[in-house]
């Protein structure tokens, strides 16, 4: 659920859900500009939050889409399920006032919550991508939202008084999702929001995503820290650049299959997005992975997707290394591995299989690598870290046999 920009609502959003090109926001009446704040790194805080872990159950669809547990809002306590978004730094979820759009999802109730404060203002959000792999078309992924306070509690955690973003209305492509709502986790500290208040009581101002392919399971969120029963070795940290209001990583190249072009071996700053399903590329970029991959793959529709045949797609290598440089300056790979490849096959033509990159106006990689790796989100640092977890280990980059022009 990537964002680029902050808008305003009263406060400082970066939009999520998957999106390769920025959302957007139209916003209504009263608004107020809150800044965002980052953590000094080495600043000292007295710590009286423990790290704390949340289980996530996998929405699978031809592919690991999103990766959801559990939260509450009000009080007394009403329960959702809520993709945490290291795309975006706000909460949504369905209200009462959503009517049937929304019936598929669990819906807020504020007059059964003592602690709900109506701020009195809403607004839209309109994203560049949504949940899954298929690319937006037009703006058919968007939600109206009325803008709250209450508490809210993750993992035992509880945030009192902070920012909630009702949904009163949503496009129909929202409504078959298996959760209710995102919650955001960006690279900053926004005033308001609910990690900012959990580091604010004392959690140290990191994230440890263990993500999991479904045939594995168990995956989990860890807020405050990283759980180190979940992988091996030592994390490897890759440092931001800057802060754009996004995670991003620089990226000094890209291989398919140990080859390379000239077109992949440019310089890049990619956006780390948890919320994203799969990767997101400029359409250079994309056609040029592709054109390593098979010649059959080829466009499908206007929107930025791409397809195979099915019946061509099982036995492809399509091994992708995207190439850093650590916080201790050493080369090394992350790698998408050729079982990720196929997305599933397109509903208008079950007989085309769609692979994972779309073709956007943007770089991000998502769940398509995210899931390989164990992952810690320092805030406190600016940087994001990598360990050991499933096929791959991180490795010291792999030699590129060739490059082709």
């Amino acid at each position: 659920m990537f964002a680029s920009v902050a808008v305003v609502v009263t406060l400082c959003f970066l939009p999520l859900l998957a999106s390769c090109s920025p959302p957007q926001l139209t916003p209504g009446p009263k608004k107020v500009v809150l800044k965002s704040r980052k953590l000094p790194p080495g600043s000292l805080r007295r710590r009286t939050l423990s790290p704390s872990n949340v289980h996530l159950k996998d929405y699978f669809n031809g592919t690991d889409l999103q990766w959801f547990g559990d939260i509450t809002v009000g009080t007394p306590p009403q329960h959702f399920t809520v993709v945490f978004d290291t795309g975006s730094f706000t909460l949504e979820i369905p209200s009462t006032q959503c009517g049937a759009v929304c019936d598929m999802q669990r819906k807020f109730d504020p007059s059964k919550s003592s602690t709900f404060v109506d701020k009195g203002t809403n607004g839209t959000l309109v994203f560049g991508t949504g949940v899954g792999v298929d690319p937006v078309q037009g703006d058919n992924w968007s939600l109206t939202v009325d803008v709250a306070q209450d508490t809210v509690s993750v993992g035992g955690l509880t945030a009192k008084g902070v920012q909630v973003l009702l949904i009163v209305d949503q496009t129909p492509t929202f409504s078959p999702d298996p959760f209710d709502g995102i919650l955001g986790l960006g690279p900053q500290l926004v005033p308001g929001s609910v990690f900012d208040s959990f580091v604010n009581q004392g959690l140290p101002a990191q994230v440890g995503l263990f993500l999991t392919p479904e045939r594995i399971g168990h995956a989990e969120l860890t807020l405050g820290g990283a759980d180190t029963t979940k992988f091996t070795g030592p994390l490897t940290f890759i440092t931001q650049p800057s802060s754009t209001g996004n995670w991003i990583l620089p990226s000094s190249g890209i291989a398919v299959n140990g080859k390379t072009s000239n077109t992949l071996t440019s310089n890049r700053t990619i956006i780390f997005d948890s919320g994203t399903s799969n990767l997101c590329f400029s359409k250079a970029t994309t056609e040029a992975i592709y054109a390593m991959i098979s010649p059959d793959i080829k466009p499908v529709g206007d929107f930025g997707a791409y397809g195979i045949p099915c019946d061509k797609i099982s036995d492809l290598p399509a091994q992708i290394d995207f190439q850093f440089t650590s916080q201790s300056g050493s080369p090394f790979n992350l790698t998408v591995p050729s079982s990720e490849l196929n997305v599933g096959p397109f509903r208008s033509d079950p007989t085309i299989c769609q692979t994972l990159i779309n073709a956007l106006n943007i770089d991000i990689i998502g769940g398509s690598l995210l899931k390989h790796y164990y992952s810690l989100w320092d805030v406190s640092g600016s940087r994001i870290g990598f360990a050991q977890n499933g096929q791959f280990p991180l490795s010291v980059c792999r030699p590129v046999t060739s490059i082709e022009s």
